[in-house]
């Protein structure tokens, strides 16, 4: 599976669909973002996976990042993830798993990415998640996923993200990196539908116990005042941490319930996970708006809809998810 991911170009590659630019939250975050696109270049269906949205919530000052458990991509696609230990170069252990069949997930700086030219690339430092398919050390050249594409950089760039040569410094702490064991053939996609029924039913019973929104209401008048007397640039760091993750999280939730039941039977779920993407999103362009006028009033009033289409989202689905699932069992004995 390797070398159908290390023969891909950034030429010519098409996303996924998920990653359009006409969806409400083009991208979502880092490591959601590129498990998509490494499952569409295997074939795969990245929607049987999104599952695991429900059990998003609101952390206190944040809204969960959310992730999908390593366990279910081994349950839907037959992929083995853990935690890859780093004691030598980097760039050594990452050739040497590429060498041996294996996807490895690593935290970079995103500075030296030249795919976020005009956000961050050679302006910001930031923490952000890669997956390498190909590396080549004595050229310097690497391609990688990463957000909603795949891309290749080289030179002092690679220099960078390894932090060697002229880039090189005394590290306070090695880079978090990830490998996965791919499987030697993809599962059918017919497959993924009863074993994505049962991750849902399962993380369904691990949805919050209280409505995240209306959490969230209750601090978002603070976080306001707050951000009124700090930069501008901290508003982004706040929105893509609140306001982008709840975002972003229910959208792909609408898509996999649209997906798991194409004859419509949770259209209405489906359309209300949409509707918190949709709110969220109105709610951060309120937001940077009135920052910039130092005018708040209303703005935690816009936190009602996203609040009443959680609540309808998780009735619905408390009510049919029992009898979806028993007939879905049903069908597989």
């Amino acid at each position: 599976m390797i070398t159908r991911l290390a023969a891909l170009r950034p030429d010519g590659y098409q996303p996924h669909a998920l990653h359009a630019a006409t969806r409400i939250w083009p991208e979502t975050n880092c490591y959601v973002d590129l498990w998509i696109e490494v499952l569409h270049a295997l074939g795969q269906t990245p929607e049987a996976m999104l599952g695991f949205t429900l059990t998003q919530d609101f952390e206190g000052d944040q809204f969960t990042f959310f992730k999908v458990p390593l366990e279910d991509l081994e349950t839907l696609y037959g992929i083995r993830a853990q935690e890859l230990a780093i004691y030598d170069r980097t760039e050594n252990h990452v050739a040497e798993q590429i060498a041996r069949g294996r996807l490895c997930l690593v935290e970079v700086d995103s500075y030296f990415l030249p795919d976020t030219h005009g956000v961050g690339y050679r302006s910001e430092h930031g923490k952000t998640t890669v997956a390498i398919t190909a590396l080549d050390p004595a050229e310097r050249r690497m391609t990688y996923f990463h957000n909603g594409g795949l891309f290749s950089l080289e030179g002092d760039d690679f220099d960078g993200v390894f932090q060697r040569g002229a880039f090189a410094q005394p590290l306070p702490f090695l880079p978090y990196t990830e490998f996965s064991k791919l499987p030697a053939e993809t599962a059918p996609a017919a497959e993924l539908r009863p074993l994505a029924m049962g991750l849902l039913t399962e993380h369904f019973r691990r949805r919050p116990d209280t409505n995240p929104f209306t959490a969230y209401a209750a601090r978002f008048a603070a976080d306001i005042e707050a951000l009124a007397d700090r930069p501008f640039e901290d508003f982004h760091k706040y929105a893509f941490n609140t306001l982008r993750q709840a975002g972003a999280n229910f959208e792909l939730a609408g898509e996999h319930l649209a997906w798991l039941f194409p004859d419509g039977q949770l259209a209405a779920e489906a359309e209300a996970a949409r509707g918190i993407a949709e709110s969220c999103k109105s709610l951060q362009f309120l937001l940077a708006r009135a920052l910039a006028r130092k005018r708040f009033a209303g703005l935690t009033e816009a936190l009602q809809p996203p609040a009443a289409a959680w609540d309808r989202l998780m009735q619905g689905l408390e009510e049919k998810l029992p009898t979806l699932s028993a007939d879905a069992a049903g069908r597989a004995a």
